[in-house]
């Protein structure tokens, strides 16, 4: 009870344990005076004697210090102890640890433990299983280290990720005991050659030494005497290629080497390793086409050989593959069709063939992936019409866009779908009306298709989680059916409307205090911004493109945080509207401004590219815009002004229309001799 009341309990506390497969809960509130302590949530008794012998107090919420005379240590003979995930408020590890000679199971990861690891651990001869991982102690010395791998020769588990070993050389583990099973160095900043020897251990089941970019590994050759399960090498620095005898790893399971860099073919080889669940090498340096072999891998589940390098086709055998979930092929040089054969892939809940070369139709089975939760085959040269994927109930994400699709879009009854991106395709016909009835849609893009109809705003009225909407550069009139509209979009972040023959600005806006982007450009909107925008995205928007409309006043520019700004090719009238100091692009050429340019405009400290052209402006230029250190264009040709050149634009690039053109009034001003590209901000 005395440990009980030197801690707080506190939720976030465990708040590791999200992650983890044991739920957080409060153990210690089953414990109670004058009960019978091996009634208590978390304590294990022996069954004659009746003396504690195990104390799992993981994920029990415990906030607090263990200070070096708590009542924990005067257990007699505790063989477990797992106080894993809590909160010991950064305090020091005690080395009174030590005192649990008998102890079998320590296990302090996620604990906010700090200081040094006492080096009294290793004297815990009879431990079996260590986890020290992800807390914050000061960087392990080699001495420690040597002392736990020498003295502690019952050690089957050894965890101590996360903790500093950059100044220990990984020979210290060429002594690890025969009988050694898990090993997990990940993130420890091991540096050096990693012993060969350990990849032989006969009992070894686990190695993971992920994250450990400068610690160098090369795979040796494998022997059928191997019992490793999982194999994690991930951003390490392996060298030499995937041996042949890997398939010698008979009890393989879980392969993971992204990031790796290592070269070579896939051997076909691979294709032995029956056992193996999950296959991840992303970023490797591979090269050579996909083994049929592969096809044999019946226990797969997880196929992940994004940015690998791959050729060829796809083979028809990955279809064999029944255990398979997750399917990630994105960003090679596959080429070809995808294989009708994958289409009987009924466990798959992800298909990624992003960025390769595919083409032809999708194949279009009825039956076709009945637990697909995301379609991932974006920029590619896929044709044909889209097939299935408006019925299957699980579907969350369509990721379509940047390929070659025609024909009509049907209407959607898969409910659960988020996200839908169909952009640069050749679509066909109207927007279905059932997208009106996907609640949980937050992302949806059908910009530049060949759609086409009257689009009503009260379409989107039920799309109370819409964060991003962008139907531009279509053949579509949006408009509203009423006066007004009587719904708001209050999630909306992102609103792309480009060329939508509006002539309003959308009703819905009205809510939408989060707004970042909103492009309205090549419309027919007439007259001012009207007074309820100024509160749209007042201290959220960035990005404001209202060019090519018939806007003619602009009352003031409320937009606190607005970093890109283009008016052009308007009806605006009056003085030059000064817009916040974190602008970087102002456009707001080819309109009716008249008078001179505020020295206020010297405020706009970030700005890169101004745009005044064509315009009445006139006056003399502001020195001051000289002082713009950032500045790469001032575009001012085409209005009324005279006077000097700031001095420090006096050694640039000045660009002038016709030669016989000498005011600076004509003149594009160029600092940095080339324009960058800033998305959609207009023609300079």
């Amino acid at each position: 009870m005395q440990f009980k009341s030197s801690f707080f309990i506190n939720k976030k506390a465990s708040e590791g344990c999200k992650d983890s497969i044991t739920q957080s809960y409060p153990k210690t509130d089953s414990w109670k005076e004058g009960t019978d302590c091996c009634s208590w949530d978390g304590v294990t008794c022996e069954n004659i004697t009746g003396q504690v012998i195990g104390l799992d107090l993981s994920c029990s919420c415990l906030y607090g210090a263990i200070p070096s005379n708590s009542s924990l240590f005067h257990l007699p003979h505790p063989q477990e102890l797992n106080l894993a995930h809590n909160d010991f408020n950064d305090s020091k590890m005690p080395s009174e640890f030590a005192r649990f000679i008998s102890i079998v199971l320590l296990n302090l990861t996620d604990s906010l433990l700090s200081g040094q690891i006492p080096p009294q651990i290793s004297h815990m001869s009879k431990l079996v299983s260590l986890d020290l991982s992800w807390n914050d102690y000061e960087a392990l010395d080699e001495n420690t280290l040597e002392g736990l791998v020498r003295n502690l020769t019952e050690v089957r588990q050894l965890f101590l990720d996360g903790i500093d070993l950059s100044f220990i050389n990984p020979k210290v583990l060429i002594n690890l005991s025969s009988s050694f099973s898990s090993l997990s160095l990940i993130g420890c900043n091991l540096q050096g050659k990693f012993p060969e020897n350990i990849f032989h251990l006969p009992n070894l089941k686990s190695l993971n030494l992920a994250a450990n970019s400068e610690l160098n590994l090369y795979l040796p050759k494998f022997n059928r005497s191997n019992h490793i399960e999982l194999l994690d090498l991930r951003g390490t620095s392996l060298s030499g290629s995937l041996p042949d005898s890997i398939d010698n790893l008979w009890s393989l399971k879980y392969l993971y080497l992204p990031g790796t860099s290592f070269p070579g073919v896939l051997p076909n080889s691979i294709g032995n390793l029956v056992s193996l669940k999950q296959l991840h090498l992303a970023g490797t340096s591979l090269f050579g086409g996909l083994p049929n072999s592969i096809g044999n891998l019946v226990s797969l589940e997880g196929l992940v050989l994004d940015e690998c390098n791959l050729t060829g086709i796809i083979p028809r055998s990955l279809g064999n593959l029944s255990q398979l979930n997750l399917l990630d092929l994105s960003m090679n040089q596959f080429s070809g069709e995808i294989p009708s054969s994958l289409t009987s892939l009924s466990q798959l809940e992800y298909l990624n063939f992003v960025r390769n070369q595919l083409e032809g139709p999708i194949p279009d089975e009825v039956i076709a992936f009945p637990n697909l939760k995301s379609l991932e085959l974006s920029s590619n040269f896929l044709n044909g019409t889209l097939p299935w994927l408006y019925t299957i109930s699980s579907l969350k994400a369509i990721h379509l866009e940047d390929n070659q699709l025609s024909g009509h879009v049907k209407q959607f009854h898969c409910k659960s779908l988020e996200v839908i991106y169909l952009w640069n395709n050749k679509l066909q016909g109207s927007i279905p009306s059932s997208i009106s009835q996907l609640v949980n849609l937050y992302w949806l893009d059908l910009s530049s298709n060949n759609l086409s109809g009257l689009v009503q705003f009260d379409l989107f009225s039920n799309l109370q989680n819409l964060q991003h909407l962008d139907l531009s550069n279509n053949h579509l009139s949006l408009n509203s059916n009423s006066t007004a509209t009587d719904y708001t979009l209050p999630n909306l972040l992102h609103l792309f409307l480009t060329s939508c023959n509006i002539i309003e600005f959308p009703q819905f806006l009205r809510g939408s205090q989060k707004l970042i982007d909103l492009e309205l450009s090549n419309n027919r909107i007439y007259g001012k911004i009207p007074k309820w925008m100024w509160d749209v995205g007042k201290d959220s928007l960035r990005y404001l493109n209202l060019s090519q409309n018939s806007v003619t006043e602009i009352e003031q520019l409320p937009w606190r945080n607005i970093e890109i700004l283009d008016l052009s090719s308007n009806l605006i009238q009056g003085n030059l509207p000064i817009p916040p100091s974190k602008t970087s692009i102002l456009s707001i050429s080819n309109n009716c401004l008249s008078g001179e340019i505020s020295d206020l405009i010297c405020n706009l400290s970030s700005v890169e590219i101004v745009d005044l052209s064509r315009n009445n402006l006139r006056g003399i230029i502001p020195q001051c815009l000289g002082n713009l250190s950032k500045i790469s264009m001032l575009n001012l040709q085409m209005n009324k002004f005279y006077g000097a050149i700031p001095s420090t634009f006096a050694g640039m690039s000045i660009k002038e229309s016709q030669p016989e053109w000498k005011s600076i009034g004509r003149a594009i001003i160029t600092i940095h001799h080339e324009l960058h590209q800033y998305g959609s901000v207009g023609s300079w």
